[in-house]
């Protein structure tokens, strides 16, 4: 008989979200490193659960909501969209809280019957920038069951499909913003809070719905698509 779903936590401290959020990215440690830093080290940040079976702003500019963007609509991110790749692609979108609510609709999708665990890390690193400098792939793979946790649940049948409810712009962030505008410009750097929520069935007939809020660090260079750099799984105003 199989059992209910029990939550996966993602992993500890990571040394490239210091380094990121702290050393290089001065406006989004203002909005971020509270969160980011104490729950990485501390372990007080919220879970992401997964079952097993046992539009850029202007430099000087205030974003005090989504940056207007020319793909300004929210693109539908399901899995099974590609045939060679079973995580959606990213958006091409200049709106960072475009591309952070496809994002997480992707983050909270999976189906461990037909994908393997390396195949949805993998997916979802096509997400990151391609600037190293800014990349945080350790923060993503916290993110995602490990090898062994995901082949138990693939023997438990156990899938799930995210749905966004709301994305914004941090108030902390906006503050950051408005109090020095160019410091956006330093690496073009947004925190996006992302709300919704996880539906999860596994093999029997089971089934269940888990709430989900993230906060993502994204950067979207003007005359570029939208690109994630790192994940803090707290919620902020």
């Amino acid at each position: 008989m199989s059992s209910s779903p029990q939550p996966f936590k993602p992993g500890g401290q990571s040394l490239m979200v210091r380094r990121v959020l702290v050393g290089v990215v001065a406006l989004v440690v203002v909005a971020l490193v509270a969160g980011l830093i104490a729950r990485f080290t501390g372990g007080g940040h919220r879970s992401q659960a997964a079952p097993s079976a046992t539009s850029t702003a202007a430099p000087g500019s205030t974003p005090s909501s989504a940056p207007t963007a020319a793909a300004s609509s929210d693109p539908t991110t399901q899995p099974g969209t590609s045939t060679t790749n079973p995580v959606a692609p990213p958006p091409h979108t200049s709106d960072p809280v475009v591309f952070a609510k496809a994002f997480a609709r992707a983050l909270w999708t999976y189906d461990t019957r037909t994908t393997s665990q390396s195949q949805q890390l993998a997916g979802l690193r096509a997400w990151l920038t391609s600037e190293s400098t800014y990349a945080d792939p350790a923060a993503l793979a916290s993110q995602v069951p490990d090898p062994t946790l995901w082949d138990r649940m693939r023997d438990n049948g156990q899938r799930a499909t995210g749905k966004v409810n709301e994305a914004h712009l941090p108030t902390a962030f906006n503050q950051a913003v408005a109090a020095d505008p160019t410091k956006l410009t330093v690496a073009y750097m947004y925190a996006v809070t992302v709300n919704g929520s996880q539906s999860i069935t596994w093999t029997g007939g089971g089934q269940g719905d888990e709430r989900r809020a993230i906060t993502l660090a994204v950067q979207c260079r003007p005359g570029h698509n939208c690109a994630l750099a790192s994940i803090a799984p707290t919620v902020y105003p």
